[in-house]
């Protein structure tokens, strides 16, 4: 198949590489001005892994997106405007694969619903989501992934495409739930970084248990299938996300209540905001994510809230489907 990858961070990178790996023709973009394309372009190495003479680099963003198949992993809040710079192409037709976690800010939409707002109608939209991180795969570690799509042809061809012995996909069948709960997972991230940095790490089994049970609320609130929530995109990403060392939103909520700076992108920061959006819209109950954004958004002390958020729990039973 003839794929291109749009973004040539680590992620977009570990994309092109894994389907070279597959056995498909690969063109990886990034823009000439980016310090990683031009990494890429003096050595084809980043900090992370070496690309193979047949991946093809280009900075050319018409060249890329001539592949029939085209994947996509750049920021999630720089999505819709990224589309309206691919208008002037000729976009008809293409299988477009969202390789990203998040929800739009301002709106809380999901990434799928930014891209058929944006391209063109007759474009197949899926996405990738799941559990799994750069290092692991490069090491030979295998796991477990979902493409889910409104279409269910593009999702079989896309399974039977890509699927090899690193990485085994499943057939999604929730969109909204899939997506929803894999950008969520950063947020109970960013939450189980805080409990690392207060030394409270033996609540995550908490956080764990009433992170699903409140993201179940949302999805189902939405139209999604609340059991999406205990499936790989959420729950399944826990282990990644709220213990891995790897973790960019673990580590960021941990320096978050360290009183430390931390550089690199953490999506939950700016799902927490969007997520906020969606409770008001759907009158849902979010204490968790809403602990969170208090800390990221309105300066509230992390102990503070963690201790508000944990005390809950004196006042009902988890699992009555009402409160924590």
């Amino acid at each position: 198949m003839q794929t291109s990858v749009i973004g040539c961070g680590r992620w977009g990178s570990l994309i092109a590489w894994y389907l070279d790996r597959t056995g498909h023709s690969v063109a990886l973009y990034g823009r000439a001005s980016s310090p990683h394309f031009q990494a890429l372009l003096q050595t084809r190495k980043n900090d992370a892994l070496e690309l193979p003479e047949r991946v093809i680099l280009t900075s050319d963003l018409a060249l890329a997106c001539r592949a029939e198949t085209i994947f996509i992993s750049v920021p999630s809040q720089k999505l819709r405007s990224f589309f309206r710079e691919l208008q002037p192409l000729d976009l008809h037709g293409k299988n477009v694969v969202l390789c990203m976690k998040g929800l739009e800010v301002e709106s809380g939409k999901r990434l799928s619903e930014i891209a058929e707002e944006e391209l063109p109608p007759d474009n197949r939209i899926a996405v990738w989501l799941g559990p799994g991180h750069v290092q692991e795969f490069l090491a030979g570690v295998p796991n477990c992934m979902v493409i889910d799509s409104r279409h269910e042809a593009l999702k079989k061809e896309l399974i039977e495409a890509f699927s090899g012995n690193l990485i085994r996909f499943y057939y999604g069948e929730d969109l909204i739930g899939n997506e929803v709960g894999a950008a969520t997972k950063n947020v109970i991230g960013i939450a189980a970084g805080m409990l690392d940095g207060l030394h409270l790490s033996t609540l995550k089994g908490a956080l764990m248990s009433r992170g699903t049970h409140e993201i179940a609320a949302l999805i189902g609130a939405m139209g999604g299938n609340p059991f999406s929530a205990y499936g790989l995109c959420h729950l399944g990403d826990y282990e990644a996300t709220v213990f891995s060392p790897y973790s960019h939103n673990r580590a960021f909520g941990e320096c978050i209540a360290l009183g430390k700076p931390y550089a690199s992108l953490a999506e939950g920061y700016a799902t927490a905001a969007a997520v906020m959006v969606l409770a008001e819209k759907y009158g849902v109950e979010l204490p968790i994510c809403r602990a969170v954004y208090h800390v990221l958004y309105q300066n509230a002390a992390p102990a503070e809230e963690i201790a508000a958020l944990f005390n809950r729990s004196l006042k009902r039973e988890w699992n009555s489907g009402k409160e924590f």
